[in-house]
């Protein structure tokens, strides 16, 4: 069965101005929520502290379970419920911390059975980060993001511009500052930002529009999840960084293979505009687009729905990336080589020749 017609001409790239202010609209978003909000509601993998899931034989509140637990200092724990309604499980995080986790399960279980009667609440995890572990997790969650993405754009610059050597030595650069800066004791929070926005420089100054384009496309994907992760005051956890590194290679594997046809058609077809090109290109791979991100979507949705608490959040950020990432390939990263080229002068987002 064809669901898409090899002919098909959508207007993409006239849709791109578009396309660019819901982006903008999008981030700024996510950007004002993470101001309210104080920033992420970073769970107990990056802020430190115990964490405790239990699950409840009947319904009950947060003031009730606040209550039973206060001889052992949760008075002032925040308390979440997780799952379906019916599930009765709920989330217990507080900023104490203790090395008997095997002693706290059997404590909070014994003050909860003489709230409820004994048996009536299980305590299905527990788990305690220092402070110092989670203060160096979130450095190193920041570092992990900032290389991927690094390295990112050397595959791409060599794949496309064949520049392997000075993206190499942008690279080294980066690296050597980014160490030494650390060093002298820069917060990395302002430190990875500033890093980001030198690499788009580089990106720029040294002529890597396909670089340059995957790059601001990936940091768009991320920031637009990461912001609704800010909205729904959801946790982020080691769970939801690893799910942000999946969709960075999800995106970026859908946006090469637009990438990829777009230099096949600028070697056959020289003569028509660049613009065109590039449209011809995305209408070309839209159904390898579709599909990909369709079978992927629909299996995120079913682990969403039917995975259980362990999942969900995982589930959930997975599901907005894989979104977010196919609107990007389509909207962001290939209309970003035509601004690149009205910017830039004539010609200069048309990939190198391979040396024969």
């Amino acid at each position: 069965m064809q669901w898409i017609r090899p002919d098909i001409d959508i207007n993409f790239v006239g849709m791109r101005f578009k396309a660019f202010v819901l982006s903008s609209l999008l981030i700024l978003l996510s950007l004002a929520a993470m101001v309210w909000r104080g920033g992420l509601n970073l769970g107990v993998d990056f802020a430190g502290g115990t964490l405790v899931q239990i699950q409840f034989q009947r319904s009950t509140s947060p003031d009730e379970i606040r209550n039973a637990l206060s001889d052992l200092g949760f008075a002032q724990s925040a308390i979440q419920q997780v799952g379906a309604a019916s599930d009765n499980e709920y989330l217990i995080r507080t900023d104490l911390t203790t090395s008997e986790l095997a002693d706290l399960s059997r404590r909070v279980e014994e003050s909860l059975g003489k709230a409820y009667g004994q048996g009536q609440a299980t305590v299905r995890r527990a788990e305690m980060v220092g402070p110092k572990v989670g203060h160096d997790l979130r450095q190193k969650a920041l570092f992990a993001i900032y290389y991927a993405l690094l390295f990112i754009a050397v595959y791409v610059s060599g794949r496309f511009e064949l520049k392997w050597a000075t993206s190499g030595m942008m690279v080294g650069v980066l690296i050597i500052g980014v160490y030494l800066l650390e060093a002298m004791g820069m917060s990395v929070s302002y430190l990875i930002l500033g890093a980001l926005v030198v690499t788009m420089g580089f990106c720029w100054v040294l002529k890597l529009p396909y670089a340059l384009a995957a790059v601001l496309a990936l940091v768009h994907d991320v920031l637009i999840t990461v912001g609704i992760f800010a909205v729904t005051n959801k946790e982020f956890t080691l769970e939801i960084l690893a799910a942000l590194l999946t969709i960075v290679g999800y995106s970026l594997n859908d946006t090469i293979v637009v990438f990829d046809r777009i230099r096949e058609n600028v070697r056959k077809v020289r003569k028509d505009e660049f613009k065109k090109l590039i449209n011809d290109s995305i209408n070309q791979t839209l159904s390898r687009t579709i599909l990909t991100g369709g079978t992927t979507l629909l299996a995120l949705v079913f682990l969403f729905l039917f995975g259980g608490t362990v999942i969900h959040d995982f589930a959930f950020a997975m599901i907005i990336g894989i979104v977010v990432g196919t609107y990007s390939s389509v909207f962001v990263a290939s209309p970003l080589l035509i601004f690149y080229q009205d910017w830039a002068g004539g010609g200069a987002a048309r990939p190198r020749k391979k040396p024969a």
